[in-house]
């Protein structure tokens, strides 16, 4: 099945080669969880490939067919690795747990991959069915980035230089514009990234317009939705040196597991 994120899978490495800073948490987290990892949004399985050359087995799970084909490039790059890479196709909403396996002691969605889903009942789906894979003294971690207010009033229609990348595998060099869109009524971001390959002396050589959609999430909204669906918050962190979330924060990592209470709505319903 065809994902809007077919288009990225060609440059997604080059234009976000700047994103390292989290893998450090993710390999720490996943050796003291001592088991399998599932990985929801895996990508091109940047992630996934620092686990397993940490000698942890992964199954990544991506709903792009063109990413997962991208993945399985960059892992046979990576040569023999410790731990295992195993890639499914597959939408985190529901899981076919004869494709994925289970229990696993970690569940990973990182980088924004939880913010992919763009309506609550979306939301929650997921984690129920993340619970369904999850062993009994299992942990789910979720990152998420903080709403900025003056970010969520500007004007959509003027493209803003994002970062300039050079793809290390074939030298060619990007420019990248972004231009968003705010419903500030459902919480969605409406994305573009407009990526110019330059040849040698600085001429744009292609242009393609790269769009996605987000759903953006506040502190409180993300405590309520997962206190309410039968998760217990552990720990959230304001970045992946383990700052605790404060209200300087750009980053919310959450580190969760699902408690053995029943969800909040399913307590209030049986009041009835």
């Amino acid at each position: 099945m065809a994902s809007v994120y077919d288009a990225w899978a060609t440059v997604y490495d080059a234009v976000y080669a700047y994103v390292r800073d989290d893998l450090p948490y993710y390999v720490r987290e996943a050796r003291r969880a001592d088991g399998p990892v599932l990985e929801l949004g895996c990508g091109t399985g940047r992630v996934a490939i620092a686990l397993a050359r940490a000698g942890i087995d992964v199954v990544g799970v991506d709903f792009s067919p063109r990413m997962l084909e991208a993945a399985r490039r960059n892992v046979e790059c990576a040569g023999a690795l410790p731990g295992s890479v195993t890639l499914v196709e597959g939408d985190m909403r529901c899981l076919e747990p004869e494709r994925v396996g289970s229990p696993f002691r970690l569940v990973l969605i990182p980088f924004r991959g939880f913010q992919s889903l763009l309506t609550v009942p979306d939301e929650v789906s997921t984690l129920e069915d993340v619970k369904r894979h999850l062993s009994p003294d299992g942990e789910l971690i979720i990152d998420l980035f903080v709403p900025d207010p003056e970010m969520l009033v500007q004007e959509g229609d003027t493209p803003r230089h994002f970062r300039d990348v050079t793809d290390t595998s074939t030298g060619t060099r990007y420019v990248l514009w972004q231009q968003s869109a705010y419903d500030n009524y459902n919480q969605i971001i409406d994305a573009r990234i407009i990526v110019e390959a330059l040849d040698t002396t600085g001429v744009v050589i292609e242009r393609r317009y790269l769009e996605f959609q987000m759903r953006y999430i506040h502190y409180w909204e993300m405590s309520h939705l997962l206190t309410a669906y039968g998760y217990e918050v552990l720990e959230v962190l304001g970045d992946f040196n383990g700052s605790p979330f404060d209200d300087t924060s750009t980053e919310m990592i959450w580190r969760v597991r699902p408690t053995s209470r029943p969800p909040h709505w399913v307590e209030a319903r049986s009041l009835d």
